[in-house]
């Protein structure tokens, strides 16, 4: 039987989710996609009402689990970039919804989806459910993540309640069994329009005969910038692609005190309020190409460059922008190592569950996401505040890092500096 993996979204300052879809025929990975009349959501059986979250009791710091984190985040954004094209994933999301796919695999197929993700299953999970206790919200500032497992009510599905237990307990997913029909598809993305704020509003079009599962994670960000732009401050500037087209766009101009700079970039962090979390961009040296520039990053390298900026004066332009993206991973993750729980024959799941006939297996893998920044802060949010430090005896002239031609940018978090949204922007008009 398989398991289709799907969908990864980001909104609302960024807004993410990841969808893993299990089905009966994993070789028939390529199902197309149609659109179909919605029914109007009805609730579908809540598992949760024979499974309760248990406590867990320690919370790791997170230290050396953020670089094998941002490990995977920079060997991910690696594999999804397109030359030329807007690319933005959100890390953070596919690892919450791979991880709990883990946990329902055994032999070579677990052993490959721990060395993909970077560590075993009961340290990510940990990771995981620390990183989501210790989330700064504020009213001004939000990320949100939540999970969720969608089962097909169907005798010949039995699903090991270990491992709705682990999940509920580490990531609080919520289970639900259902007759995966139109009604399912509408409940699906209610939910999915729920836990995005709206700005995802729909992640699946049909269900595809051979499902049987699927793990969605949703991730919304939102957050406003620590000094909002005044009108003063915009003005329009040219923004050149990668292919010398030029395109008239309105820049946020400002100074920031937090500066960015490797052996091929020059960038800076831009924060939000209160600091919790922040915008950081790295713009290519201009005799190299921003896939070339993709292709040289490090993981551990630019934790440490996020972790310890120089406090140096940064006069700084970013374009208002607002784009998405779209795409599925399973090629992406199998290139990347994880090749097993792709298999109709050699996928193990076997710890999530059998079906009767058949072996269970990922299908798709499906990652969606959207951003919008401008003068007040950022929907699916990425900011960085600059600020100015100077010394008395002497004058230092500040750097300029204008982001007008193509340029990485992230949002992350201060605390463990990992890119919960990670992405590139080669043009505006995409």
């Amino acid at each position: 039987m398989k398991k289709k993996n799907i969908k990864h979204i980001m909104t609302s300052l960024i807004l993410t989710f990841s969808v893993i879809v299990g089905t009966t025929a994993c070789a028939s990975q390529n199902v197309s996609s149609h659109s179909s009349d919605l029914v109007k959501p009805v609730k579908s059986q809540n598992l949760m009402e024979g499974v309760t979250a248990k406590k867990v009791d320690a919370l790791t710091k997170l230290d050396e689990e953020n670089q094998d984190v941002a490990n995977f985040a920079v060997r991910l954004f690696k594999a999804s970039e397109q030359d030329g094209q807007n690319t933005l994933i959100s890390p953070v999301s596919v690892l919450c919804a791979l991880a709990m796919t883990a946990n329902g695999a055994q032999g070579e197929t677990l052993a490959q989806m721990e060395s993909v993700l970077g560590m075993p299953t009961d340290k990510l999970n940990l990771y995981v459910y620390s990183y989501m206790k210790k989330l700064p919200q504020n009213e001004d500032y939000k990320l949100s993540i939540a999970n969720s497992i969608w089962f097909k009510d169907d005798e010949r599905f039995k699903v090991n309640t270990d491992f709705l237990q682990t999940n509920a307990d580490y990531y609080s997913a919520e289970l639900y069994k259902s007759v995966f029909d139109n009604t399912t598809v509408g409940e699906i993305n209610d939910w999915v329009n729920k836990n995005t704020d709206g700005m995802i509003p729909m992640i699946l079009n049909e269900i595809p005969p051979q499902a049987v599962m699927y793990l969605i994670n949703a991730l919304a960000f939102d957050a406003q910038w620590e000094k909002i732009y005044s009108t003063s401050d915009i003005s329009e500037r040219e923004f050149t692609c990668e292919n010398g087209e030029k395109q008239l766009a309105e820049f946020m101009y400002s100074t920031e005190g937090s500066y960015l700079e490797d052996e091929n970039a020059t960038g800076f962090i831009k924060y939000y309020k209160d600091r919790k979390y922040a915008f950081a961009a790295l713009l290519p040296k201009e005799v190299i190409g921003i896939s070339q520039y993709v292709a040289s990053l490090d993981g551990k390298a630019l934790h440490s460059l996020l972790s310890s900026p120089e406090a140096e004066a940064v006069n700084a332009a970013i374009p208002k922008f607002t784009t998405e993206y779209s795409g599925e991973l399973s090629e992406i993750l199998a290139k990347m190592g994880m090749t097993d729980a792709f298999s109709s024959e050699a996928a193990d799941l076997s710890a999530l569950g059998s079906y009767d006939g058949a072996n269970l297996c990922i299908n798709r893998v499906i990652h969606k996401t959207f951003i919008s920044v401008d003068e007040k802060g950022t929907k699916a949010g990425a900011v960085t505040a600059i600020e100015v430090n100077s010394k008395a005896e002497e004058i230092i002239q500040p750097k300029t890092v204008y982001l007008d031609r193509p340029f990485v940018y992230m949002l992350i978090d201060c605390e463990n500096n990992i890119p919960i949204f990670i992405g590139t922007l080669t043009s505006l008009n995409k």
